[in-house]
């Protein structure tokens, strides 16, 4: 029996072409109710510690030991885990509480061991080998988490660009103004040449930087992890990655650097996400902010109440949403019920592909784009789609909300333009105010406004460097 069957749930809102899918919010909910209700919990703490020797922590309840449902703290744990990690990021997690509970996760993160490709990605990421530690919940190193300030520059001549998987955008900005952005296609991810990557981000520099007297500063976003302007790990970069990782070590990793260099001007480059919540918080004058873009991936962007970014990864591509028995796996992971299935190009695909509907042969952009042709021509199926994909993303929300301080929801992307956008966001908003109600008056979801959509990202994404 897949241990979820042992958590009573029902949902108010059943996805129409998803109907298995099941809430990680409503299980997690229902967890602790079932152990606050057993009367034997016992506290659980978890932290993760990232390189430079911040720690998030988390802290929830579990059945104590003894407890007949004592088994069901195993898996609930473990996706928490694989949710903080994904969040935050780190290289070694303590697992503070029962010994059973952090033996497990343990076997999990091993070599062989079930989520052993995160174990492996998250060394990679920190330099570091990935590491368990199992103790009592009071010897969890306590929360020291970090912040910065992030952009809102706007002196001088600047160029900022977003690189995508369909294409790249590039903006000139004077003193806070876009003066001219453009997009190109461009089509990174199978690409095996560095050269490639590297010469069209110059293109578009130099794109931008032609409407312009001089510049000053360039800044840019990319799907992946930076950390100080090197590539660490980039699905943009898959291709060569997969080719030969040492290729990438030596011609994409100080990429950006080089370009900096070549230009001769401070450049910075974040996660895309970043720049989304940046933008936001720009935009909006309000904090804290979380940006999800709904593109050919998910990307996530996180500004705290005191305007500044954390440190962590917030790579929501990756963080279980679904604790159904043999979701949809992420092609590159391996796990089941990741958001990347649901709240992107590739999630639409699959739910309008399991559903029957014909999208065409072509890639992801393309199949996006006659999924909102059919959306705009009345097409019911093509409707509930949308319908389905905001159903789970209010689910998905009020799962956020369990990691997230927020005010403020900032939601754009390809998939939520047009009539099956503003789908997406009334059914999101009908789980919360239906389900989650406390959230739903805390937390306001909305779109870009069209200012924002033309030149928001540029403006922000070009404002990251200091000049002075």
């Amino acid at each position: 029996m897949y241990w979820t069957a042992g958590i009573d749930v029902k949902p108010a809102f059943t996805p129409p072409l998803d109907p298995s899918f099941q809430p990680a919010a409503l299980i997690n909910r229902r967890f602790r109710e079932m152990v606050k209700e057993s009367g034997t919990g016992v506290a659980l703490k978890l932290g993760v510690e990232r390189a430079d020797g911040s720690v998030s922590t988390y802290e929830t309840v579990v059945f104590g030991e003894g407890n007949p449902h004592f088994e069901l703290n195993l898996p609930y744990v473990e996706r928490i885990v694989k949710f903080l990690l994904w969040q935050r990021g780190g290289w070694r997690v303590y697992v503070g509480g029962p010994a059973a509970i952090g033996q497990y996760v343990q076997e999990c993160y091993r070599e062989g061991g079930s989520r052993a490709f995160d174990a492996e990605f998250m060394g990679g990421v920190y330099e570091h080998p990935f590491t368990v530690v199992i103790c009592a919940a009071d010897a969890v190193p306590g929360e020291r988490e970090t912040s910065v300030p992030l952009g809102r520059h706007l002196d001088g001549c600047r160029v900022g660009f977003d690189l995508g998987g369909s294409d790249r955008k590039c903006a000139a900005v004077k003193d806070g103004e876009v003066i001219f952005s453009e997009e190109v296609v461009w089509d990174p991810y199978h690409e095996t040449d560095p050269q490639y990557h590297y010469d069209g981000v110059v293109d578009s520099i130099k794109r931008a930087a032609a409407h312009l007297p001089r510049i000053d500063a360039i800044g840019g976003s990319a799907a992946g992890v930076y950390v100080n302007n090197r590539v660490r790990v980039g699905s943009l970069y898959r291709g060569i990655r997969a080719k030969d990782p040492a290729l990438f070590e030596k011609k994409i990793a100080g990429m950006f650097i080089e370009i900096g260099k070549q230009f001769g001007v401070p450049m910075e480059v974040v996660n895309d996400g970043e720049v989304t919540a940046l933008a936001g918080s720009m935009s909006l004058g309000e904090n804290p902010v979380l940006g999800v873009a709904m593109g050919t991936s998910v990307a996530a962007g996180y500004v705290n109440k005191d305007g500044n970014i954390t440190g962590w990864l917030n790579e929501l591509a990756f963080v279980p949403v679904d604790y159904r028995e043999n979701g949809p796996a992420d092609e590159w992971s391996g796990d089941g019920g990741c958001g990347v299935q649901y709240f992107c190009q590739q999630g639409t695909a699959r739910i309008a592909a399991q559903a029957g509907m014909d999208l065409g042969s072509g890639k992801l952009p393309t199949k996006l784009v006659n999924l909102q042709k059919k959306m705009a021509d009345g097409d019911e199926l093509a409707a509930k789609v949308y319908e389905t994909v905001g159903i789970e993303f209010g689910y998905a929300v009020a799962h956020f909300a369990d990691f997230y301080d927020m005010n403020r929801l900032l939601i754009l992307g390809r998939v939520t333009s047009g009539k099956g956008g503003d789908l997406v966001i009334v059914k999101a908003k009908e789980v919360l105010e239906k389900e989650f109600p406390e959230l739903a008056a805390q937390i306001t979801m909305s779109t870009p406004d069209e200012k924002m959509k033309r030149v928001g990202q540029s403006i922000a994404a070009a404002s990251l460097p200091a000049t002075a």
